[in-house]
């Protein structure tokens, strides 16, 4: 066959982050048969370079090594170069970040690999310079080392030798379950987002459950000065959020849940899993973390105190992230939560909403520097941060009102040293009450004129060379920003989020659903696949779809259909999560291993099968599979998806309870089986919320936090509810519907701990039958 490796192939990629290393001198190919079977066949090792589109160490290794013609000879003529754009390949990604893991004990990206012909890696690593520097090895120089290498024979055995054994460690750290005799060794050190945090206690059976378990090590190992965990990189860690409000709920369960006056009962666990989650959501709301100017968040933050951010934007942080806004919310009462939240729906509506109602992936670090910074470089080269930066000039310059501009800069810290490279990065640095105090004014006049000067801010960054965006729309990460939206509409009462969710899964579903599968990504329009961060950039007609779904494109879709049904009474997405569900175990669940795989079981033969346990940047997409299937498993008769979820939960028991902190949502997931569901069956006119009364229900559930809360609309009358069942081709009403209509609608029906209430007719009753 002709030689694929002769030329670069990525410009037939759809991927923007491939396309960008289609113009490098290096002869790059995509992930694929014809590169794979070139290796093998040439018996050339492989040089694997896994990084995304936004990420800033992969656009520095670009410019330093893979634009420079002597390290593309030697690439070019001594390996096969294959490039992963890791949002598209998050198995072959999963595998070789693992290898780093174990040799190198952290992770990262960009990744860089070495593999036999085969896959098997033998050297792995993340960011190398092209020449030494402070004590990293030259990347030139380790291509060098490791050619001459391979043509030695003797050598070429070695590195073969080197690469089995990584190889059966590999498999064994990814495809094995745990096992009574070694489970709690720990093979790899935590992945790059994960710290450890010493010896964990033998578990005891009698003791706390594993969600108290997971909420007690985030406590024990919190920044309780700076808020949320380790010591600089610091990231969200929304999961471990979320498993301490739900862990303060079930500690308080004795009232039932909260009612949104920030009660949480008489235990002290639960008042101490509230106060850290909520430190953490406020050093990310009031740190760097947060853009205050434009809504969103960043990736993670490079120092303890949440100052100076990672500057690239991911949808699934800024899914995540409001969703735990929400919580909190709930949990207290205090508007600051619940307005991070509006903003961030806002900037993912502005922002990463550039076609047919969906939403794109990411949005890079790095922009042009704006006309006027002659300083910070030539106008036109790409710095990071460029677009989020102000100096107090700039800020006198949008605003044209020295009180304002004076206001602004003392809130968030502008001065003329900056914290970010002579500029600032904007963080909350003095309160409205002493901003009022200073000015004799009361604090809600102070708000007004920030909101005045923020909005006037915006509108002058908008007119800055805005950072790139990834237009790829990933099937799990939508499903994350589908879920927060449903949840948003719930508990903000705003019914344009739920259509904003409807509108997302519905244009998901369309590129990606089959109606028998679900493939992993699809590229809008017929461009490059770049943004430009603004609206419109494309109208989502001729989209690139490629790759088989994962688990977490499964699980994370599902859990936001059904949020979309919980919302909305819409039944065709409860059917489409149940559809989604049966695949999750036709596909990922295994029943002889007991676990449920990353990969599908028809997918791609790699070097080992991985499963995702832990959460890491992205929730455990075997956590979120797990619950998923528990929460469905109250729409069917039969006991399908329970059976499969508790086997999985068996067979990573004893792993939970020794290393709680890396896995929040198994955690969750157990507290489900291990408690029930909270469920509101409430039984409305034609199936869904609008008349008044109805509505009295949707403001019942807005302000109440339940613990592991399942809403399941249904129509009052049964024949109707016939249609329905029809339509989901179920022959009998599931449980959580069975018997349970009203000649006089809406009635509700609370379950808790596995215990029901009578048919309630007004939200007073079912607060009394919570507290009883």
């Amino acid at each position: 066959m002709d030689d694929p490796t002769a030329r670069n192939r990525l410009d037939a990629e759809a991927s923007p982050y491939l396309r960008q290393h289609a113009d490098n001198p290096v002869n790059w190919q995509p992930w694929d048969d014809d590169a794979l079977e070139a290796a093998r066949e040439r018996e050339r090792p492989i040089f694997l370079s896994v990084g995304y589109a936004a990420c800033h160490w992969c656009h520095v290794m670009e410019e330093e090594s893979f634009e420079d013609e002597a390290v593309a000879a030697i690439l070019n003529g001594a390996f096969v170069p294959i490039k992963v754009d890791r949002e598209e390949r998050p198995d072959v990604d999963r595998v070789y970040q693992t290898a780093c893991q174990l040799l190198a004990g952290r992770g990262g990206w960009p990744l860089s690999a070495w593999l036999t012909p085969d896959g098997k890696p033998f050297r792995v690593g993340t960011y190398f310079p092209r020449e030494p520097r402070r004590g990293m090895p030259g990347f030139l120089d380790l291509l060098e080392d490791v050619a001459t290498a391979w043509d030695d024979p003797e050598d070429r055995a070695e590195l073969e030798e080197r690469a089995e054994t990584i190889t059966s460690r590999l498999r064994a750290e990814l495809e094995d379950v745990p096992d009574a005799a070694n489970v709690g060794e720990a093979t790899t050190a935590p992945p790059e987002d994960i710290e450890d945090v010493g010896e964990r206690p033998e578990p005891d059976e009698r003791g706390p459950g594993p969600l108290e378990r997971a909420a007690s090590a985030a406590v024990n190992a919190a920044d309780r000065q700076h808020g949320g965990w380790g010591r600089g990189p610091k990231f969200p860690q929304p999961a471990r959020i979320e498993a301490l409000f739900e862990a303060s709920l079930t500690d308080a369960s004795g009232s039932g849940g909260v009612d949104g006056e920030g009660t949480t009962g008489d235990g002290d666990a639960a008042q101490r899993f509230q106060a850290v989650g909520t430190a953490a959501l406020a050093a990310m709301t009031d740190g760097g973390l947060y853009d205050h100017v434009g809504g969103g968040f960043h990736r993670y933050c490079t120092d303890r105190d949440w100052t100076v951010p990672h500057f690239e934007k991911m949808l699934y942080d800024n899914a995540e992230l409001p969703r735990q806004l929400l919580r909190a919310y709930q949990l207290t009462g205090r508007e600051r939560y619940a307005d991070v939240a509006r903003e961030t729906f806002a900037f993912l509506d502005r922002e990463l909403s550039p076609h047919d109602g969906a939403f794109a992936a990411t949005l890079d670090a790095r922009s042009p520097v704006p006309p006027g910074r002659t300083e910070e470089g030539e106008p036109g080269e790409h710095e990071e941060g460029a677009f989020y930066v102000w100096t107090p000039g700039e800020v006198a310059s949008a605003l044209d009102d020295g009180d304002l501009a004076s206001l602004v800069s003392e809130r968030f810290g502008i001065t003329t040293a900056g914290n970010f490279e002579g500029k600032t990065v904007l963080t909350v640095d003095a309160s409205l009450q002493a901003l009022a105090d200073d000015r004799d004014l009361d604090p809600a006049t102070v708000a007004e004129q920030l909101d005045a000067a923020t909005e006037g801010l915006r509108a002058v960054r908008e007119q800055r060379p805005r950072p790139r965006r990834d237009d790829k729309v990933i099937a799990g990460w939508n499903g994350l920003a589908i879920r927060a939206l449903a949840e948003g509409s719930l508990v903000l009462e705003e019914d344009a989020l739920a259509d904003r969710a409807l509108g997302a899964l519905a244009a998901v579903r369309e590129q990606l659903w089959d109606g028998e599968r679900l493939a992993r990504r699809y590229v809008p329009g017929s461009g490059d696949g770049w943004g430009a961060a603004s609206p419109g950039a494309g109208d989502g007609t001729h989209a690139d779809v490629q790759g088989r779904g994962y688990l977490e494109d499964y699980a994370f879709l599902g859990r936001g259909a059904l949020a979309c049904y919980e919302t909305t009474g819409d039944v065709d997405a409860l059917g489409f999560a149940l559809d989604l569900g049966d695949v999750v175990v036709e596909q990922f669940y295994d029943d002889a291993a007991g676990t449920l795989y990353a990969t599908p079981a028809d997918g791609e033969d790699l070097i080992a099968r991985p499963q995702e346990p832990r959460d890491q940047s992205t929730p455990s997409s075997l956590g979120v599979g797990t619950d998923l299937l528990l929460a469905l498993d109250a729409f069917r008769s039969d006991d399908r998806f329970e059976t499969a979820a508790r086997h999985v939960l068996e067979t990573h028991r004893r792993t939970v309870e020794k290393h709680p902190l890396e896995h929040p949502s198994l955690a969750l997931a157990a507290e489900r089986a291990r408690s029930g569901s909270t469920e509101v069956t409430i039984a409305l006119e034609g199936g869904r919320f609008g008349e008044e009364t109805a509505e009295r229900w949707r403001s019942w559930l807005a302000d109440r936090a339940l613990p592991r809360r399942l809403v399941a609309p249904r129509p009052a009358d049964d024949a109707l509810l016939e249609s329905w069942l029809e339509d989901l081709g179920l022959d009998d009403a599931p449980p959580i519907w069975a018997g349970r209509g009203a000649d006089t609608p809406p009635r509700a029906y609370v379950c808790q701990g596995f215990t029901c209430s009578r048919p309630l007719a007004d939200t007073s009753a079912a607060d009394d039958w919570l507290a009883g």
